[in-house]
């Protein structure tokens, strides 16, 4: 237990705020993304700098404090906080630094997808990251990263250039292909087990205007779309992307007021290629049913990267399961359109989010991202911000992962999985796992860092 005097001691140092119970501000700073998930941390250290981030794990790590990692705050089982122990919270060290010429972003371990997409868009760059921009880039980068510009550009791992990292002893380094090599290895899909990451520096492309949007189909063409979608997608050029949704449509723009409330079937899709040639490219998505809705147009990318935002605000409590899949059979198909139209609330959703392309051309072991051969990221989500629903969203989301999981790749991206057990994290990392328990044992033989999808340590 640690006394007032550490404490103390520890507050008068910190150039950032530490927050306690019982201090103005305290439940405010204990709310995450996922309201269903409450937790009650002893102490808040909300860190301004690097040196704070230190002082916050050797304290962590001198008065056996279980500690959480707070970047985004987006993690959907909660592991960016805990109860009683030190949340060592991120998000005062938001900075982003764009060099145009080596095309390279560098990024506060505190910062949202939101905070780069503006910075590199003015210079007609981006980096693969995810679908909602209020997504922390620590949390998302760590376990891997797939979004709009994953199939052309690769996952956010394959794009990250180093990291600055404070590790389990106190201690910082900077990894790299050229540094701390093992490390590097590590961080690319090994989730926080391995130290806090202060500054990420990734490569970007050029990305600037995209044509992209939402198509709609009614629920009783779901089959038959999907299926079109799958065949589609195996042809489509690099410069296209899409991801198929099980979704009720929101009571809002761009959606037509016809359709508001409805449940149907759809895509989201972004094209990078020429402006020039998207007409062509989008000709038999025209075509196809016809869509009863036909949203594409061309938009800045951060537009794109934000248009969830409002869909999906803090506060709102989720359940979601996920899997990898290496082919998408019509039997997962028709087991799709049994369980996906079930959804007991009308933001719960399915989401199918194509992996191919760029990942994989990455070998298996070159990043602890085993599934390389995989094709398909599957997410459910139930969504309700009403407390009383918490069960049945928990309930439809498990029972449709149960139906589908036999025709999966047996592991799932792990930003993707509640707390579902070492089984499950073990399947995730497959052939790599051993490696990453032996790199844990070399950095973290105490499992400080375990309020995570937790890799245990070697011995």
């Amino acid at each position: 237990m640690i006394d007032q005097a550490t404490i103390e001691e520890f507050k008068a140092n910190l150039r950032g705020q530490l927050i306690q119970p019982g201090d103005e501000g305290y439940d405010e700073a204990c709310k995450i993304y996922n309201a269903m998930i409450e937790r009650r941390p002893g102490l808040i250290a909300r860190c301004a700098d690097v040196a704070d981030v230190m002082a916050a794990v050797n304290i962590a790590r001198e008065n056996d404090l279980l500690v959480a990692i707070r970047g985004g705050g987006h993690n959907g089982p909660g592991l960016g906080t805990c109860d009683d122990g030190l949340v060592i919270d991120m998000s005062a060290i938001k900075y982003t630094r764009v060099d145009p010429q080596a095309s390279t972003v560098q990024v506060g371990g505190g910062c949202t997808w939101g905070d780069v997409d503006h910075a590199t868009h003015a210079f007609g760059l981006a980096t693969p990251s995810g679908i909602v921009s209020t997504t922390g880039v620590g949390g998302l980068t760590l376990g891997g990263g797939h979004g709009y510009l994953t199939c052309k550009y690769g996952l956010t791992i394959d794009n990250l250039l180093s990291a600055d990292m404070v590790l389990a002893d106190g201690s910082f380094v900077t990894v790299s292909a050229e540094e701390n090599q093992d490390l590097f290895w590590a961080i690319r899909g090994g989730g926080g087990n391995f130290g806090v990451v202060t500054e990420f520096r990734f490569q970007a492309h050029p990305v600037h205007t995209i044509v992209g949007g939402p198509t709609l189909w009614h629920q009783e063409q779901a089959t038959e779309a999907m299926r079109w979608f799958r065949d589609f997608m195996q042809q489509a050029p690099e410069d296209l992307y899409g991801f198929f949704a099980i979704m009720t449509v929101p009571p809002g723009p761009p959606f037509p007021e016809e359709l508001h409330m409805k449940k149907m079937c759809g895509v989201v899709w972004c094209y990078t290629g020429p402006e020039s040639e998207a007409e062509a490219v989008f000709q038999p998505v025209k075509e196809f049913g016809p869509p009863a809705m036909y949203g594409i147009q061309p938009m800045p990318y951060p537009a794109l990267q934000g248009a969830f935002d409002a869909l999906y605000p803090p506060g709102m409590h989720w359940y979601w399961k996920g899997d990898f899949f290496n082919e998408l059979t019509d039997e997962a198909i028709d087991l799709h359109v049994k369980h996906g139209f079930e959804m007991p609330s009308w933001q719960s959703a399915m989401h199918l989010y194509p992996i191919d392309g760029k990942p994989n051309q990455v070998g298996p072991d070159d990043t602890p991202w085993g599934h390389r051969q995989a094709k398909w990221s599957e997410v459910i989500v139930g969504v309700d911000s009403d407390p009383a629903n918490t069960e049945a969203i928990s309930a439809w989301a498990r029972e449709y992962w149960e139906a589908l999981h036999p025709h999966s790749a047996g592991g799932a991206y792990v930003n993707f999985m509640m707390e579902e057990g070492e089984d499950r994290v073990k399947a995730t990392y497959g052939s790599n796992y051993e490696r990453l328990t032996a790199i844990k044992q070399k950095y973290d033989p105490a499992n400080l860092f375990r309020v995570n999808q937790n890799i245990k340590p070697a011995g």
